[in-house]
Formats: structure tokens, C-alpha cells, sequence
């Protein structure tokens, strides 16, 4: 089976979330984001996410010399690509947050919609909406045309 790496889009959208993330989570010193890097969930699960962030407490038992990370995220984010099947996806939000995540973004590019996903349940932003989550990140707006197009408002 070949492995066919992401595309061009999914790979800027992915940056641009991580970036608009380091820098929120670095000025106020809550942890670190994280850019596809293996997370052990259980003891049969190791999931991938496109972009995580770790907070501090968990941050200081990490051993950066190893992989996969021991738990979950924060937050995981997952960008979709037309290889992605719906039920893998259900598959990840479900492992994700049953081991520990407070929340887990789904970006669909082509939707360009973001789904916030936690234990209390799943929200949509759109266009012209910002995305928030004060669940995970208590201030931080994200705005959506940014994400997908790269453009500042």
C-alpha cells in the first residue's frame, strides 16, 4: 500500500492553525503546539493529530527523545482530505476524547467549516465567524478566511 503524503492546502491550512496557536499559547506560557506528532491514547492506540497542543503539566512528564507521547492532547486538530472516511473521523473524535481530550477540531476545507467537538457536544463555525474555544483557549478568536485563504482581517 502506498502512503500518499498531504496535499499543498492541507498542509498550509494546518500550518496557519498552528501558527495563529504558537502564538497564542506561547505569549501566555500555557504549553506547547505540536505538529504531527504520534499521541498514545491506549494501549492499542496511537493517534497522529495534523496539529496538538500539550499543556504545561503534561508538557513537563513528556520525554522528547521518545514516540509516541504518553496521553492526549488538549486539543487535537484534524484536517479532513477526500481519502478521510466519515467513519474513521467518528473513529478519531470518539478516541480522542474518550482519552482525555477537552476538545478536537475537524477543519473540512472544502466545507470550509470547523466543528468543535467535546464532551458536551459538537459546534459549527462558518464564515464569517470566528472560531472560539474557551474550553480550551479562554480569548483566542481565530478567524475562519485566515484559516482557508491565508488572508488577514
Amino acid at each position: 500500500m502506498i502512503s500518499l503524503s498531504h496535499t499543498v492546502q492541507h498542509n498550509r491550512i494546518r500550518d496557519r492553525i498552528a501558527r495563529r496557536l504558537s502564538e497564542f499559547v506561547e505569549a501566555r506560557n500555557l504549553g506547547e503546539i505540536m505538529i504531527e506528532v504520534d499521541f498514545r491514547l491506549g494501549p492499542d492506540t496511537v493517534r497522529n493529530p495534523d496539529v496538538a497542543f500539550v499543556g504545561s503539566d503534561h508538557l513537563r512528564l513528556i520525554d522528547v527523545e521518545r514516540s509516541p507521547v504518553e496521553g492526549a492532547p488538549v486539543l487535537a486538530v484534524e484536517v479532513i482530505s477526500p481519502a478521510n472516511s466519515a467513519q474513521d473521523t467518528a473513529r478519531k473524535i470518539h478516541q480522542y476524547l474518550h482519552s482525555g481530550c477537552a476538545s478536537v477540531w475537524i477543519v473540512y476545507p472544502s466545507l470550509r467549516l470547523i466543528e468543535i467537538h467535546s464532551g458536551t457536544g459538537v459546534s459549527k463555525v462558518e464564515e464569517p465567524e470566528l472560531l472560539r474555544d474557551e474550553k480550551v483557549f479562554s480569548g483566542l478568536s481565530l478567524s475562519l478566511h485566515y484559516i482557508f485563504d491565508g488572508l488577514k482581517e
